[in-house]
């Protein structure tokens, strides 16, 4: 039982050594199978999808497929079952017939996964061969004289099956005076041989018939045989001796063909027809007798055809030589083959990627080669590289199969497409080398956003432009491929004045064309900044923006337009001009305001005289507008003159306009209204009689007669209701006000003399609320400043609440008026105010100043009667309205109040906005205080 036991235990042992086996080759990459030779077409020779744990599926979708050496595949798979089955005929002596062990090597290519698995395939013997002998007749020769016991050779039987099916045991039947011996040759090899049993006697039976049988050791076994005819001939007593037992000859690969490879010597002692020798060959093998030839006479063994020594790299010959006599001597030659450098390595690409991402990690396999040089030792041994300068390596994979993966990661933008050659030398000298090339595509992702070509752009536009014009193009480019690099271009979101951008314009999508949706203007829109935006067609797709600077470029489409004299009289008198008629040469008359909406030369204006009822009388400015006198008025001048001052831009074409001035030459009041009366007389109807209009002429004179006289009451109850309250406060309490009345005030083309400090203009929101309001602290050079609008402003005559009156009051003296009352060269706007004004003549102060005055009280009395103020003339207009039109305020920009001026003089007002803006900021506190302190200086 116990040896029982331990039987036992060896064969689980064993059976486990077994499957561990099996498991280690497969996980290796290594299966092995047998099957028996001449199996049909077809055959079954292993499950290779189960041994490798494939599944069917799989295999379908991974592209597996079965690669052998040679150009013979022996072996395929079923691509159903997954069964390895025989492809060919296998012929196990014509694969393998001088190797005792059939093996057939192939590899199974799985593509998906870039791996490769080893087959062996054991190809077992089958008896289908039956012993053969070379030749089916032989003939010996044997002398009489022969003693028994001799032997003699014979031709050996040829089995190309293998073990047990090959050749077992020879017999010889046919006659008593012959046995048969059989010896064991150096390779355990059979040797047959003739043996003398009884002497022979030729005159007894001069022939002998024998027949010698081989047989092998298949079920069943199969037999040869071949006929031995025995010719007993007269007495030789020497046989023929070769010089070596054996012959061992060296030979190179590449001997050409017809060489002599060694020559075969044997002697023999007889003389005459038994000393004559002759070469044969006994035993050789199929291939050998192919190869090499044997001269019977010379002995000479010549090459017939090449040697290649990966066919064969050693061979065997038994040469005889016979006498005459029929005695023979043997000997062996064996001839060895050298290996030489004759062989290429062959490079096989078993399965390689046609095109590959360029974002594939770095270590990607992107082919699978085999390399093989059938040469042997140094000759054989390869050694493979790649091409410097690509991002790929090889690594071994094992044995001859190498892996062409990626070094890095690879750059589409750079490199399109690769063609890798992959070069194998061999360790021979001089070295064999051959090449594939792997031609590679690289496959484009979306890594690269646009680019613009510039950084920014910008543009000029001219305004007025068609709509639909286009304005630039932007262009951007992708490094990318097909549609990761179509660009396509569309604006960014903004709005312009309150609309959206896409309103004012548009980009093409394709061509990055900027097209101006509308008419642009300059004077409303001078510059549009966008941002257009560039994507390309990829998943996720990139893009990049640049800004886009549009400049609008004024073109002159703005003719000057004339703010005085207005275009429209609002009154029969509005827009007349008073000069007076001694004013000497250079005297200012009137200034022409005109403003131009363009910009930079387009907007420089300039003015010329284009009419005039007097010629050479009057001239204008060309930068200032401003009209004087060119010379002192004469007697015989005409009192009405119409001039027509022409204004024109700098812009190509120029564009112009005309201000129309009526300029009245007066001494008097009743001059001048007898000039208007005869104006207005002029503009009546033809049918209208002129008794009419001297009856209204008279009406007008009584009305401002009795207005003049109202005003002097009611000034005259002023002043002495004003000494009544002086008379009733403390000496130290207050200071009476002086009203002096000679400054010039221009009222609907009238001019009243004032003096500019002897009262301050208050102007409210409404014209009804606007004060006149005497000062003694005011500047004969400026205007001054109105009080805030918080601070009440008394009517004429009233109490200065926070004001202390001087104790001794005392009539202001009046003040000449300043004959250099300008603006400086600053403080004129525009181009109309940059030139210098020109020299007048002396302020006048005569019986006009008087009468101008009386003319100005009784405007402004017919003004309040009509319930609006003496000299607010409209809203926040400081009197000018009826000068500058009703449009006209100090609200307008730009500031044009240097044009109230005082006719006949080159005096000119100044600017003192930014005094009156100073103190209408303070606080009515500080107002009070700072009056305080400029009425006690």
């Amino acid at each position: 039982m116990c040896a029982a036991g331990r039987r036992w235990g060896r064969r689980q042992r064993a059976l486990l050594w077994a499957v561990l086996l099996a498991a280690w080759e497969a996980a290796w990459g290594q299966l092995r199978y047998s099957v028996p030779e001449e199996m049909p077409k077809g055959s079954f020779v292993g499950d290779v999808a189960k041994d490798l744990g494939l599944q069917l599926p799989e295999m379908s979708d991974r592209g597996v497929r079965i690669v052998s050496e040679g150009s013979t595949q022996y072996f395929a798979l079923h691509g159903k079952t997954g069964h390895l089955v025989t492809a060919e005929r296998i012929d196990r002596e014509q694969l393998c017939r001088l190797v005792e062990k059939c093996v057939l090597r192939c590899e199974l290519i799985v593509e998906g996964q870039m791996q490769v698995y080893q087959i062996e395939v054991e190809i077992t013997d089958i008896n289908d061969n039956a012993p053969s002998f070379k030749e089916f007749e032989l003939e010996e020769r044997i002398s009489e004289t022969t003693a028994p016991g001799s032997r003699f050779p014979l031709s050996e039987a040829h089995d190309p099956d293998s073990g047990r099916n090959s050749l077992q045991s020879y017999e010889l039947s046919g006659d008593e005076h012959f046995s048969l011996a059989v010896q064991t040759g150096p390779g355990g090899d059979q040797r047959p041989e003739l043996v003398l049993a009884k002497a022979l006697d030729r005159e007894e039976a001069a022939f002998h018939e024998l027949v010698l049988r081989a047989t092998d050791g298949g079920d069943p076994a199969r037999t040869g045989t071949a006929r031995i005819r025995v010719t007993v001939v007269d007495a030789n007593d020497n046989a023929p001796v070769f010089s070596q037992a054996e012959y061992t000859v060296r030979v190179p690969e590449d001997v050409p063909v017809g060489s002599v490879l060694v020559i075969l010597t044997a002697t023999d002692a007889d003389e005459g027809l038994y000393g004559h020798v002759k070469y044969s060959l006994k035993k050789v093998s199929d291939i050998a007798s192919i190869i090499f030839h044997l001269d019977s006479e010379s002995g000479a063994i010549t090459l017939l055809r090449n040697l290649d020594f990966e066919d064969g790299d050693s061979y065997e010959l038994e040469v005889q030589a016979r006498d005459g006599g029929g005695l023979s001597d043997t000997a062996k030659v064996t001839i060895t083959v050298t290996d030489k450098n004759d062989n290429v390595p062959v490079i096989s690409v078993r399965t390689a990627l046609s095109e590959i991402s360029e974002d594939a990690p770095s270590g990607t396999t992107v082919a699978l080669l085999h390399v093989h040089d059938r040469d042997s030792g140094p000759n054989g041994a390869v050694r493979c590289s790649l091409d410097e300068g690509v991002p790929f390596r090889l690594e071994k994979s094992f044995k001859d199969y190498y892996r062409v993966v990626t070094a890095r990661e690879l750059d589409r933008e750079q490199v399109s497409e690769y063609n890798v050659t992959v070069r194998a030398a061999d360790g021979g000298s001089p070295s064999l080398q051959s090449s594939a090339v792997l031609a590679l595509r690289v496959l484009d992702v979306n890594d690269n956003a646009p680019m613009f070509l510039e950084e920014r752009y910008s543009a000029r536009l001219a305004e007025n432009n068609a709509a639909g014009a286009l304005v630039l193009t932007v262009r951007a480019t992708d490094a990318d491929w097909e549609q990761n690099a179509r660009v396509r271009y569309r604006l960014a979101e903004g709005r312009v004045r309150g609309a959206p951008l896409s309103s004012y314009v548009s980009v093409q999508a394709e061509t990055g064309a900027l097209y101006a949706l509308r008419s642009l203007d300059y004077e409303q829109l001078r510059e549009l900044q966008l941002c257009v935006r560039a994507e390309d067609g990829g998943a996720p797709a990139l893009s990049s923006n640049v800004s886009v600077r549009l400049q609008i470029v004024d073109e002159n489409d703005n003719a000057p337009q004339v703010l005085y004299p207005p275009a429209a009289a609002a009154a029969a008198w509005s827009g007349v001009e008073l000069a007076p008629r001694r004013s000497e040469a250079g005297a200012l008359v009137a200034k022409v305001v005109a403003v131009d909406a363009d910009a930079g030369q387009n907007a420089w204006l300039s003015y010329e005289l284009a009419k005039a009822t007097e010629p050479g009388l009057f001239r204008v400015g060309p930068h200032s507008g401003e009209v004087r006198t060119a010379r002192s008025p004469l007697a015989r001048d005409a009192a009405r003159h119409s001039l027509v001052v022409l204004v024109r831009d700098h812009g190509r074409p120029a564009l112009s306009a005309t201000a129309t001035l009526s300029v009245v030459l007066a001494e008097s009041v009743a001059e001048l209204l007898a000039e208007l009366g005869s104006a207005a007389h002029e503009a009546a109807a033809p049918g209208e009689p002129a008794a009419s209009l001297t009856r209204w002429l008279v009406l007008a004179v009584a009305a401002v007669s009795c207005l003049f006289v109202a005003f002097l009451l009611l000034l005259l109850a002023l002043r002495l209701r004003r000494c009544h309250r002086q008379q009733l406060l403390p000496p130290d309490s207050g200071a009476s006000r002086g009203v002096p009345v000679s400054h010039f005030v221009g009222i609907d083309g009238v001019r009243a003399f004032l003096q500019s400090y002897a009262h301050d203009v208050s102007l409210t929101a409404d014209s009804r609320k606007s004060h006149l309001r005497f000062s003694a602290a005011s500047c004969c050079d400026t205007l001054p400043a109105r009080p805030p609008p918080d601070e009440p402003a008394p009517l004429l005559g009233d109490e200065d609440p926070a004001g202390a009156l001087p104790s001794d009051p005392a009539p202001p003296s009046q003040a000449q008026p300043n004959t250099d009352w300008r603006f400086s060269q600053t403080q004129r706007p525009g181009t109309s105010g940059s030139q210098n004004g020109e020299e007048a003549g002396a302020w006048p102060n005569n019986q006009f100043d008087t009468e101008m005055l009386q003319a100005m009280i009784l405007a402004s009395a017919n003004e309040a009667a009509d319930g609006n103020s003496t000299l607010g003339g409209g809203n926040g207009t400081m009197g000018l309205s009826a000068r500058y039109g009703p449009q006209f305020t100090l609200q307008h920009v730009p500031d044009y109040r240097q044009n109230v001026y005082i006719p006949g003089s080159n005096a000119t007002l100044t600017n003192a906005a930014g005094k009156r803006d100073a103190k209408n900021a303070a606080p009515a506190g500080g107002n009070k205080k700072k009056s305080g302190k400029k009425e006690k200086k």
